[in-house]
């Protein structure tokens, strides 16, 4: 079989709502056979296109589309310094891309070339949210009643509804929050929305790392009595050796890993069984290739998937988790987004909900394209972001 090389790496850029999409499309010297993959890394999305187009190009024209393992690690320490989010959403598009191109020349879907289904569907869960209780228990009904039995739950946006404290005279301005208020309206919503929708419904909530990690301790114990799914995100990475402690004092599930870069971050709480399931950004890490990877290890620890699944990842990335979703011996939940129909019709082939499932095409490769005349109807705007100037009520910055 003659040997097809890349010939062009293209980088397209998009914001069909508030996220701005990376999609790398890779054409080969076979006419016609080109891939496409996930690099969005929406609040730095300029900084990915540079290193794609100044750096990553560079280096792959008329290398050998079939060499995806060399390739992505040649890629990773080309540069010297690695495991950054921006290299590593970089090379992300174009390791998604290339098992693209493998599954298009193999006649069959990437989760084949994985080896297989575990099953013919992907559970998922959705966010259920309002700025009062009532409104977040009418949200998860509405979501029941469509067939959802995975719903997170969430007072408020991340870090609840705002700080009502006094500022400090000429405190700049900023997405202010109480944490203490936080962990108080939020535990009594959850506790009032499993007494509403009943026990059988699985009940998830999201932290955001908004707590210090003697509060997120708290914070699984009081949720113990309401039989939560997991609880997401309850650390930063720089906390890592405090899920040991949560671990002896609650029995809360915790899922972990949206923030994770690279294996030294992962590789410890997986080890110690300090998590139950692993959810990180696959395009944060790189790609499908560490992934799969991931994935592997995890299971032998006896944790489970749950990759971060949000607007800001793009449908191509989408399309990525879930091929690793009905996989993976080890899965254990899909976050879904709820995609609009814009998305729909500029990304020909993004899977579908049945009844609270995703279920993948049958196409070769991702099974997912990009309509690119109507993703340039859609440009990239440039945009300060609010909601990461997060901020005590004193003032003082933290991590959002």
């Amino acid at each position: 079989m003659a040997t097809v090389r890349i010939e062009d790496v293209q980088i397209i850029l998009t914001q069909p709502d508030r996220s701005r999409l990376a999609v790398v499309k890779i054409i080969t010297s076979e006419p016609g056979l080109y891939g496409v993959g996930c690099a969005t890394f929406t609040q730095r999305i300029f900084a990915v296109q540079a290193a794609l187009e100044h750096h990553i190009k560079p280096f792959l024209i008329g290398r050998d589309v079939d060499r995806i393992e060399e390739l992505w690690q040649m890629m990773m320490v080309h540069g010297y310094w690695r495991n950054g989010p921006v290299l590593n959403n970089a090379i992300s598009g174009v390791d998604m891309a290339l098992w693209d191109i493998k599954g298009k020349r193999a006649g069959m879907p990437v989760y084949q070339l994985l080896g297989g289904k575990c099953r013919e569907a992907a559970a998922v869960y959705v966010h259920a949210s309002g700025s009062t209780v009532d409104e977040v228990i009418a949200s998860a009904k509405n979501f029941i009643e469509q067939g959802y039995h995975y719903i997170r739950v969430q007072l408020g946006a991340y870090g609840g509804t705002g700080s009502q404290r006094t500022r400090p005279e000429g405190s700049p301005d900023g997405a202010y929050f109480d944490p203490r208020t936080y962990m108080r309206e939020n535990i009594a919503m959850i506790g009032q929305v499993r007494a509403a929708v009943g026990p059988d419904i699985e009940l998830l909530h999201d932290i955001h790392e908004r707590l210090t990690p003697i509060d997120a301790i708290r914070f699984a114990k009081q949720v113990e009595p309401f039989d939560m799914f997991f609880l997401e995100d309850a650390l930063a990475p720089e906390d890592n050796e405090w899920f040991a402690q949560i671990r002896q004092h609650a029995a809360t599930p915790i899922a972990m890993g949206e923030l994770y870069n690279n294996p030294h971050e992962w590789r410890m709480v997986i080890q110690n069984r300090w998590i139950d399931y692993i959810r990180v950004h696959i395009s944060q890490t790189g790609g499908l290739t560490p992934a799969r990877n991931l994935a592997i290890f995890a299971h032998v620890y006896g944790v489970k998937t749950a990759w971060h699944g949000p607007q800001d990842t793009s449908p191509v990335g989408h399309a990525a988790n879930l091929h690793l979703d009905v996989w993976a011996p080890n899965f254990g939940i899909q976050e879904w987004y709820r995609p609009s129909e814009l998305d729909y019709a500029m990304f020909p082939g993004l899977p579908k909900i049945k009844h609270g499932y995703l279920y993948p095409n049958e196409l070769p490769g991702l099974g997912i394209d990009i309509d690119e005349k109507l993703a340039a109807e859609y440009p990239c705007q440039p945009i300060i972001e609010d909601w990461t100037q997060t901020r005590l009520p004193d003032g003082s910055p933290v991590r959002p």
